[in-house]
């Protein structure tokens, strides 16, 4: 609980990208992020992190991001990663601000 605290409570820029490098290299089965951010969110998780979380796990993971370098090649993977990353940290910034 104080890890998650520390890790990704609160809205900071830090927790945000943290959350969405996280969910990026993470594979989560379908609606199975749901109940594992409710856990994390009980312990201490910020609610723009949670939404950076949301939306980076289901559109990379580690498997899709290799198989992606195997069709894009190395460069159009990595700006591809990099934008989600930046993108969802940015939603999820805005959305804790406001929430």
């Amino acid at each position: 609980s104080a890890w998650v605290k520390k890790a990704v409570g609160g809205n900071s820029i830090g927790a945000n990208l943290f959350a969405s490098v996280f969910g990026a290299l993470m594979y989560f089965a379908t609606l199975t992020e749901v109940p594992i951010l409710q856990g994390l969110m009980g312990a201490g998780m910020g609610k723009g992190p949670a939404l950076t979380l949301l939306l980076a796990g289901p559109a990379l993971s580690l498997p899709s991001i290799l198989v992606l370098r195997g069709i894009l090649g190395m460069r159009k993977t990595l700006v591809f990663v990099g934008l989600v990353v930046v993108l969802s940290a940015v939603a999820g910034i805005l959305f804790g601000a406001l929430a």
